[in-house]
């Protein structure tokens, strides 16, 4: 196999966050040796997240394993009852969800979107009035409805408990009075049409959450376990929220 340097789009201060937290890491499990520096053992995950290599391409470069890192980063994401703290703090948030492809058969039904003619697993993202990402939930198979997951991960209640005012899509109809929905209706005039597209343009901006997410290109398309994907996604929300 032929290897080639190459670039990753990402600062040194992500690298560097990423080698502390590995450095810590093995000072605490009492580590003598590894294949790979600290330094090395991070690019390697950081091009595995941001590019989407896959293990037999960076074993090429690397020939060391990802797991460690994989879990000390998830273990940093935040969870709903931590980002609630940031969520109080706002004017109001916007949730949304996505559908994170993967390589599954069409017998997987569990994991096939309706919706998005793909199978995939669910996602749930809670974003700023400036669609700066807050929250990303654990990943559901992606036949799960929107509304089903947000009441899973207990999205709702939160936001209720301080009354936190918050814009979606009609796909969470009937979540609840603390978060707000389009006016249902295809032809609609005067007022309502008008609360609509100012509905629209406030949640908007929730895409930008969504678009952070997906810059990291292994979550265009996973080809792990499905059991690994939560574990991706917090890992790059922990470093999206520590850079």
């Amino acid at each position: 196999m032929l290897v080639y340097p190459s670039g990753i789009d990402l600062s040194s201060r992500t690298l560097r966050h990423l080698s502390g937290l590995l450095a810590g890491h093995r000072r605490r499990i009492g580590s003598r040796w590894r294949r790979l520096t600290c330094g090395r053992q991070a690019l390697l995950v950081l091009a595995h997240l941001r590019c989407g290599d896959t293990y037999a391409r960076l074993a090429a470069g690397f020939r060391i394993g990802i797991a460690t890192a994989y879990d000390l980063l998830a273990a940093l994401a935040p969870t709903l009852q931590q980002a609630m703290t940031t969520v109080r703090k706002k004017a109001y948030v916007i949730l949304d969800g996505t559908v994170l492809p993967i390589d599954r058969i069409a017998a997987d039904q569990p994991y096939y979107s309706g919706k998005k003619k793909h199978h995939g697993m669910n996602v749930q993202v809670l974003a700023d009035p400036a669609g700066r990402l807050i929250w990303a939930s654990d990943a559901l198979p992606g036949a799960t409805h929107d509304l089903t997951a947000a009441r899973n991960h207990g999205i709702p209640a939160a936001l209720a408990v301080d009354d936190i005012k918050c814009w979606a899509d009609k796909a969470y109809q009937g979540a609840g009075p603390a978060i707000r929905v389009p006016i249902r209706g295809k032809h609609l005039r005067g007022w309502r049409r008008h609360h609509n597209r100012d509905h629209a343009k406030i949640r908007s901006l929730g895409e930008r959450a969504m678009a952070i997410l997906k810059s990291w290109r292994l979550l265009r398309k996973l080809r792990c376990s499905t059991t690994r994907i939560t574990a991706a996604v917090r890992a790059v929300v922990a470093l999206e929220l520590a850079t």
